[in-house]
């Protein structure tokens, strides 16, 4: 199963589904990379609403999406962090250190749009919930 990539005019979607593999985030990766500079997007919007666990290799393959696209010129957001997911994480020790989050995929999307008109491209805020 490969994880569906949409696009909302300069914005990239992709939303993960709940049992995401490892190869299957490795080709997100990949072709987000990709994608990001052959439609020039200047975000990217991460949907983890039905993902029931985060692991390791997942925190750091997103953490790597953002860099990732930031050094080719889009900010990523991870949006729909269910509370589960969340309190497990900080359990784990496990942070989002330089990436941006939202509740849901309007807040995400108006993250972007507020960055992108105030020129704010740092992506240094780790909970930017709305």
């Amino acid at each position: 199963m490969t994880i569906p990539i949409l696009k909302l005019d300069h914005t990239l979607i992709a939303s993960l589904q709940s049992a995401v593999m490892d190869q299957e985030l490795t080709q997100l990766l990949d072709e987000l990379a990709r994608r990001v500079g052959d439609i020039e997007a200047t975000g990217v919007v991460l949907d983890i609403t039905a993902v029931d666990v985060v692991d390791s290799f997942t925190l750091r393959t997103l953490i790597d999406i953002a860099g990732v696209t930031r050094l080719r010129g889009a900010e990523t957001v991870i949006v729909g962090m269910p509370p589960d997911v969340a309190f497990s994480m900080i359990k784990l020790g496990l942070r989002l250190d330089g990436v941006a989050t939202a509740l849901d995929l309007e807040g995400g999307l108006a993250l972007l749009a507020d960055r992108s008109a105030s020129g704010d491209r740092s992506g240094s805020e780790d909970a930017d919930a709305r």
